[in-house]
């Protein structure tokens, strides 16, 4: 069971485009959110010299997402050779602890585990040249980092970054909430609804050719998935190899059956309710 959280955030520069932190209640963590050409401002904030971890978002030339993971036992110190050494980069969102109480072993471990967490996510391209080692604490060192993941986690997503989140938000217990399509040409596809729009999930098939009808920017957008290695070729049909949200459940519904589509009244449960009777009744 998930209770409510209260986050308090405090722009440093009264600038919501400026540098803020970010607290839980009850939590002895810190978050900064800087970005890059505020770095050098950052002298007057004297526990960004302790140790933590942080976190470098960028985009690519094709507006793909990017994250660096890394720890530092000095996070200012690093973070102005990292605006040396990396160009990809606009801001950073940093965790300290309030009370100095992370230490090399501890961050060493949240760099290993926030890693292997986005790598599952898959939603940012990880620029990271290798993998990042974990280090070996103690049981109850171990469920405090845990804990602390957690809510890096939290505050991580609320600051604006999805990079930790499974792209699928229904637990697996509530296999109810899955929708199906099943049509022509080898479409045979399941998914849900999100806060980002549709997830379509990994394994789904596509029919393997579309309509002449089907509109022009869906056609080309299929085409995109294509080339990108979205949807990859099989005998009969194309296929998800990762699990993909799209930004309506009408673009998904359109992509998977190749032809243009309503996705609020294709998509349906194993019951045969409709997406668009689902949100609105019990």
């Amino acid at each position: 069971m998930k209770f409510g959280k209260t986050i308090k955030i405090f722009l440093i520069d009264g600038d919501p485009n400026g540098r803020m932190t970010c607290e839980l209640s009850n939590w002895n963590g810190k978050a900064y959110k800087i970005p890059r050409i505020k770095i050098k401002d950052c002298t007057d904030r004297s526990d960004l010299t302790n140790t933590g971890i942080y976190l470098l978002f960028g985009r690519d030339d094709e507006g793909k997402e990017l994250v660096y993971i890394g720890e530092a036992e000095s996070i200012i110190k690093r973070l102005n050779t990292q605006i040396k050494d990396k160009e990809f980069w606009n801001e950073t969102i940093i965790f300290i602890s309030k009370d100095e109480n992370l230490n090399k072993a501890h961050v060493k471990y949240l760099e290993n585990r926030l890693y292997e967490i986005a790598r599952v996510a898959n939603r940012y391209n990880i620029v990271n040249s290798v993998i990042p080692t974990q280090s070996s604490i103690s049981e109850s060192d171990t469920s405090e980092m845990e804990e602390f993941i957690e809510n890096i986690k939290m505050l991580t997503n609320s600051l604006g970054h999805k990079v930790f989140e499974e792209k699928r938000e229904v637990k697996k217990k509530q296999k109810q909430e899955t929708f199906f399509i099943k049509a022509a040409r080898g479409a045979d596809a399941q998914g849900e609804p999100t806060s980002d729009g549709f997830v379509v999930f990994k394994g789904s098939k596509a029919a393997i050719s579309i309509v002449n009808s089907m509109t022009d920017n869906f056609k080309v957008l299929r085409q995109k998935l294509i080339d990108k290695g979205v949807l990859k070729e099989s005998n009969n049909f194309y296929f998800f190899p990762e699990d993909y949200i799209f930004s309506s459940p009408s673009t998904a519904a359109s992509i998977v059956l190749g032809r243009n589509a309503n996705g609020l009244t294709e998509w349906k449960l194993k019951n045969g309710k409709n997406l668009k009777t689902y949100e609105v009744t019990d």
